[in-house]
Formats: C-alpha cells, sequence, structure tokens
C-alpha cells in the first residue's frame, strides 16, 4: 500500500548506496544533496560486516539542479568514494518495485 500522497511523488528522489565501509560515505553523499539544495527526509543505513548500504529519501522541490546532474555529481562521488549509487525519482522506484 502507497502512503505517499499523490502530488509529493514527483517531488521526492530515492538514493541508494551500496559499498566497502569507509569513513566519509554518508557525508559525501550528504554533500552532493546539499550543494544540489535536496532536502533529506529520510535515511537508513545499515552495515554488514564490511558492507555498507544506505536509502535515503530527498525532496527535490527546490533543487538547484536538474535529475541529470544529480545524478552525474553522485556518480561522481561514487567513483570517489569507491561505492555504487543509484537514484531515481520516487514514483519511478515505486513503479519498478511494485509487486
Amino acid at each position: 500500500m502507497n502512503h505517499i500522497k499523490k502530488d509529493e511523488g514527483g517531488n521526492r528522489v530515492v538514493i541508494s548506496v551500496i559499498g566497502k565501509d569507509r569513513v566519509g560515505i554518508i557525508a559525501g553523499v550528504s554533500n552532493v544533496l546539499k550543494d544540489a539544495n535536496v532536502n533529506i527526509l529520510d535515511i537508513s543505513q545499515t552495515i554488514m560486516q564490511d558492507l555498507f548500504t544506505m536509502i535515503m529519501v530527498g525532496d527535490i522541490t527546490g533543487s538547484s539542479v536538474d535529475m541529470a546532474a544529480l545524478k552525474d555529481k553522485l556518480n561522481e562521488t561514487a567513483e570517489e568514494l569507491g561505492v555504487r549509487i543509484d537514484a531515481q525519482h520516487e514514483d519511478i522506484f515505486h513503479y519498478m518495485h511494485r509487486i
């Protein structure tokens, strides 16, 4: 069941991060979002042995960049940190992961 209001779906981005745990992953991703004026609404992260995983939901209503530019910057940061970062509009994320 989807509890997100219809008018909010297009203003959110889901960001997933997976990789070997190391110092600075959360800071690196958060700085990209801060620089793009994306507000972090929710964050969940865990470490399983030495594997870091994180899911973030951000509000892109006031973003200073478009989705393509945000993804490019996240990809640059992923390379610097040695992790994989994926970002999708929330409505696309829900569409792809529906049952």
